[in-house]
């Protein structure tokens, strides 16, 4: 698998097809890595399409990746760590492989990390599709606390040399704020990029702040009924017009 050396780690990717390039985040949190596109064997479908295998198919790029200490990327974890260091990881990826110009996709955290990215790199980023995006539930503030929480157990399990105080002030910068958390609305109201939303329904991924994202986003394109399969057919076709629309030269 290739790897992408950073300052502080590493990060695992993959590359596979031809055209323009489009940087996937992957759903699964903190843990969100490559695998969680493709249904595992044996179990039900996800109810979303596989980018990685559709995106070449339909004549792109797809660039997927395990964020760091997710799969197979590691890095440290430092109390200054936030939104903007996954966001230099994806924008160091993109620059690794040649890419000056590329879409962004992404589900569950990936929304946020869509988002981010517009507004660290806004002359680079060309369009964003955001899949289930997470935010601040409002009868559930507790959600994304508690499970960093759980999180950071495991991180330091699996390696006890990892500073505890520094993971928390990490989560405290991700988690600390309110509706998606990498952005405020202020800059979502301002949003440079084309996007497109495929809303978000129950804790983690709330209506309420998807609602605002189809509100405050200029010109969002909103897809309501994507989710499971017999919607897998229609998502994947208004995703790949709607990325084919906004491709640089289309």
């Amino acid at each position: 698998m290739p790897i992408l050396n950073r300052p502080d780690g590493r990060i695992a990717y993959r590359a596979q097809g031809s055209g323009f390039p489009v940087l996937l985040f992957a759903p699964g949190g903190l843990r969100s890595r490559m695998e969680m596109w493709s249904s595992p064997s044996g179990s039900p479908p996800r109810p979303w399409v596989d980018w990685t295998q559709a995106l070449p198919a339909a004549g792109f790029t797809a660039v997927a990746m395990d964020q760091r200490n997710a799969g197979n990327s590691r890095s440290t974890i430092e109390a200054d760590h936030g939104w903007h260091t996954y966001a230099a990881d994806h924008l160091a990826l993109m620059a690794h492989l040649g890419f000056g110009r590329f879409h962004v996709l992404g589900g569950c955290i990936g929304g946020s990390f869509c988002l981010k990215a517009v507004e660290m790199a806004p002359q680079r980023v060309t369009a964003a599709v955001l899949q289930n995006p997470i935010g601040l539930h409002p009868e559930h503030p507790e959600y994304f606390p508690n499970s960093h929480a759980t999180w950071s157990r495991e991180q330091r399990e699996a390696r006890p040399e990892l500073d505890g105080a520094a993971i928390e002030a990490f989560g405290h910068n991700m988690w600390g704020g309110d509706f998606v958390f990498s952005i405020d609305r202020t800059f979502a109201r301002s949003c440079p990029v084309p996007t497109m939303l495929l809303p978000g329904s129950d804790t983690p991924h709330p209506a309420a702040t998807s609602a605002e994202l189809a509100n405050l986003l200029p010109g969002v394109e909103v897809l309501e009924n994507w989710r499971g399969p017999e919607h897998l057919a229609a998502q994947e076709a208004r995703v790949v017009a709607f990325l084919r629309r906004h491709t640089p030269g289309a």
